[in-house]
């Protein structure tokens, strides 16, 4: 990484506005914490900071998967409305850059919800690769109620994957979606009874994650980032090379073996 980007980063990480991160060496997690009680808001600087956090994680080899989440029992209620006048004109129209950090991260992302996901909240939930929420969570984009729409990629993420039709519904009425009916759209993973509840599905997760190969889920999820910009293809042509590619690699062999040998395989920590 060159000086001058990294010297950038470490200064956008100082006195962190509204959030927390922590690396979990034994259970090789990265924990994103969003944390200004009561109901974690977050700030315009936040979201240069959620970015900075994933790119460390994406950088750390004590990092094989993260984990985004609210403190106290609340993920968020979405931004901090009340400061959007004071930013300067023309300074929000990229606002997807930072919150689509999740997506460019060659990590696995998790998502875990509970209360609300709202506004951008719910837009940066939308750009991880996985999303759990408690049955008594809701979901919304409700910045019309504001006269705006939202402006973190969240009107084209719902529309890509529940369609235009419960988009329109969801971002015109401001509707706040109950976890079992987002899950039955396919904005959520899994839907989980309660906080306990939660926190075993999130350690499931990462175990099972963590035992599979850090550079065929690297793959994965570059191959699944170009589905919605190309034709089928083209998006053929990729995943054929993405396979070539992984069959030179070691983790590839140790796969193969370990299923003749009728063995968990045991992947390389690191790409």
């Amino acid at each position: 990484m060159r000086k001058d980007y990294a010297d950038q980063r470490a200064s956008v990480l100082r006195e962190l506005d509204g959030l927390r991160y922590e690396v979990d060496t034994e259970n090789k997690i990265g924990w994103l914490i969003l944390d200004r009680p009561p109901l974690n808001i977050v700030s315009y600087r936040g979201r240069q900071q959620i970015n900075a956090i994933m790119e460390a994680f994406s950088e750390d080899d004590d990092v094989r998967v993260v984990v985004i989440r609210g403190a106290n029992g609340v993920y968020t209620s979405g931004g901090d409305v009340k400061a959007f006048p004071q930013i300067p004109l023309d300074r929000m129209s990229d606002l997807a850059w930072n919150i689509s950090a999740p997506e460019r991260c060659p990590k696995p992302v998790i998502c875990a919800i509970e209360k609300y996901a709202m506004g951008v909240g719910f837009e940066l939930a939308m750009a991880c690769d996985i999303r759990i929420a408690t049955k008594d969570s809701v979901v919304a984009l409700p910045e019309v109620t504001l006269g705006q729409i939202p402006g973190s990629g969240g009107s084209q993420r719902v529309a890509r994957i529940a369609g235009t039709t419960r988009a329109f519904e969801m971002m015109a009425f401001g509707r706040r979606v109950p976890a079992p009916e987002a899950l039955q759209w396919g904005l959520l993973t899994r839907v989980v009874e309660d906080a306990a509840a939660l926190e075993k599905e999130i350690m499931d997760m990462v175990a099972k994650l963590r035992a599979g190969s850090p550079l065929a889920l690297r793959t994965i999820k570059r191959v699944l980032a170009t589905t919605y910009d190309t034709s089928l293809s083209v998006g053929l042509e990729l995943e054929g090379h993405a396979y070539e590619k992984l069959r030179r690699t070691e983790d590839y062999q140790e796969g193969i073996t370990a299923f003749t040998e009728k063995r968990k395989a045991n992947f390389k920590e690191t790409i």
